[in-house]
């Protein structure tokens, strides 16, 4: 079975990954995030590039290292992680009834040949206008300050979203058609990824 590595500790990542039939490792990349700045699809690369290439480094052995980042572009801006309560609940005072795009980079490193692919998937998110009060109980869950953007898809920030534009798999963190093309360009086989095959 061809040997997957994740760099991320995004328990969403991993999760949408098993579901869809893989067992990665999971390898947390330790890179400092501050210091990359610019436009939300250019940092959201960047920083998944930078992730699997500090993991690649460190695996022992021949396999696919899959780095990725998370980044919502709004207003032009670029929005990661908030860094507290009130940076999670002005933001999402910004985000209701509009639109954002969630920008995930993803890079993929054969350690065997030191080949690396990398790419960025892009997905509309139409936020509900949610009142002040829902803001405030979404922000005391602690929720929106683990994620990119403040929100989430497939946890509490659910019932937020109206809709998606885009893949859905991208906006929880990981795109796995772009990920099946990313290996294919690799030379690997998707179904040979999947655990027990």
């Amino acid at each position: 079975m061809t040997r997957l590595v994740l760099a991320s500790q995004s328990p969403a990542r991993l999760t949408t990954l098993r579901a869809a039939g893989l067992d990665p490792e999971v390898l947390v990349s330790g890179v400092d995030e501050s210091d990359v700045t610019g436009a939300a699809a250019y940092v959201a690369l960047e920083l998944a590039t930078r992730k699997a290439r500090a993991v690649a480094g460190r695996v022992a052995g021949d396999a696919f290292v899959v780095g990725c980042d998370s980044v919502l572009e709004l207003d032009a801006e670029a929005h990661g992680k908030p860094v507290d309560a009130e940076q999670a609940r002005e933001r999402w005072r910004r985000m209701r009834g509009r639109t954002g795009t969630l920008h995930t980079g993803h890079c993929v490193i054969d350690t065997s040949t030191g080949r690396e692919v990398a790419r960025g998937a892009a997905t509309l998110v139409r936020f509900a206008d949610i009142s002040d009060a829902e803001i405030d109980a979404y922000v005391a869950t602690g929720e929106p300050l683990a994620v990119a953007g403040a929100f989430t898809v497939d946890g509490l920030g659910g019932a937020f979203v109206e809709g998606l534009d885009g893949d859905p798999h991208n906006v929880v963190g990981i795109s796995l058609p772009l990920l099946r093309r990313m290996l294919g360009e690799l030379g690997v086989a998707w179904p040979s990824l999947w655990a027990g095959r």
